[in-house]
């Protein structure tokens, strides 16, 4: 009889406790990277070999799809001396969410690797500096901050 009373509350417990992880489970919808991954076809566009560093004035920053099946990704425009160039910066979700504001008129130098995007020069930024701040967006092998949890050695 003792061996009854101890399964009931037991049975009780494990009930309520898989009826709050169902719970928590409907309460969270994963949308993985939108195409920004680093394995992704844009990802592997990265190239640590063709970086360089450029700085100039921002003209516009813009939200704008870039390939496929991918979100938005932030997008700028930046005057520098010797040319006008598209920077990609990484997803619009993602950068909405730092603390670095970037405005058209901002004086900026930008990090990143050298593409050719939709037939024009671009760049791929791995890092932005505003007068003292600093915002990284790529890790010293090109891996997105954004997916950096993921990074397998």
């Amino acid at each position: 009889m003792r061996t009854h009373i101890m399964i009931v509350p037991l049975v009780a417990l494990l009930s309520s406790m898989a009826t709050h992880d169902a719970a928590a489970q409907q309460g969270m919808t994963w949308h993985g990277s939108g195409g920004w991954g680093h394995h992704s076809p844009y990802g592997m566009m990265y190239d640590n070999q063709t970086l360089e560093e450029i700085s100039g004035e921002v003209v516009s920053v813009d939200k704008i799809p870039m390939m496929h099946q991918m979100h938005e990704g932030a997008h700028l425009v930046v005057k520098t001396n010797q040319e006008t160039i598209s920077v990609h910066l990484g997803p619009a979700w993602y950068l909405e969410r730092q603390d670095v504001n970037i405005m058209p008129g901002d004086k900026v130098s930008i990090k990143g690797s050298r593409i050719t995007f939709d037939d024009a020069p671009a760049l791929i930024a791995s890092e932005i500096r505003k007068g003292n701040k600093v915002l990284v967006l790529r890790d010293a092998d090109g891996y997105p901050v954004w997916s950096g949890w993921r990074k397998q050695q």
